[in-house]
């Protein structure tokens, strides 16, 4: 009973307990893995769009960015952009003259590495999808007057979609779990607040415990409002 009260009170609020900092670090976990998820599907985006495209240069340069995320693995990823971001922004801002005292904050450089992870898995998940569209939507549309990119936002975006979700849901889960990596460059979100809980307190077991039922909340709600968004989804797709 002691025990049971010790640990309660090691989870609460205040001087005494570290709840609050672990709530702040699932905070800043979400933050970072949302942040993260949205420059990834921008990325994957313009990177199937470049798949799919006629232009050499832009298949080149998606598929060479694709394979270098998939083949690397993705904690020295995350080094490389962590450690280089700041310094690549600053020659970049250097050459065109503007103030070069750019500097990116913890948060900004954890969700942008994330970000260009996530963003070589989601090129896949979007061209898979693009190329599931039957290709006589495409030209249905082009006959009966619409541009090429009025086809791609009004014609195959919204038939895409339903077809993506399966595979966009996936990557949520999976930028969530990995927001964990960024605690190893020192940014203090989740796991890294219940590193310091548990090193500072000796209860290890406790604390590594707790990290994964959050974490195992987090994904649990995150299925539970990703399975409602694919059925309206299908439904809605079904209907047309």
């Amino acid at each position: 009973m002691d025990s049971t009260l010790s640990w309660l009170g090691l989870l609460s609020y205040g001087d005494q307990g570290w709840g609050d900092e672990l709530l702040k670090g699932a905070y800043l976990s979400i933050g970072i893995s949302v942040t993260a998820y949205l420059i990834g599907l921008l990325l994957g985006l313009l990177g199937a769009v470049a798949k799919i495209s006629k232009n050499r240069p832009a298949i080149v340069a998606a598929s060479v960015y694709t394979t270098v995320i998939r083949s690397v693995p993705d904690i020295l990823i995350i080094f490389l952009i962590y450690y280089t971001a700041t310094d690549a922004v600053r020659s970049v801002l250097a050459m065109t003259g503007l103030a070069a005292d750019f500097q990116l904050n913890g948060f900004e450089a954890a969700a942008l590495s994330l970000g260009v992870v996530q963003g070589g898995y989601t090129t896949e998940v979007l061209r898979g999808a693009i190329v599931a569209v039957p290709r006589g939507q495409s030209e249905a549309a082009y006959a009966v007057g619409l541009k090429r990119w009025q086809t791609f936002f009004l014609v195959i975006l919204p038939q895409m979609f339903p077809l993506a979700l399966p595979g966009l849901g996936n990557l949520w889960l999976i930028v969530l779990k990995e927001s964990s990596l960024v605690s190893l460059i020192g940014f203090t979100e989740l796991v890294l607040a219940g590193k310091m809980a548990a090193g500072a307190t000796r209860h290890y077991l406790l604390f590594y415990c707790a990290v994964g039922v959050i974490f195992l909340v987090m994904s649990g709600l995150s299925t539970m409002i990703l399975h409602f968004i694919e059925v309206r989804a299908y439904h809605s797709w079904k209907r047309r």
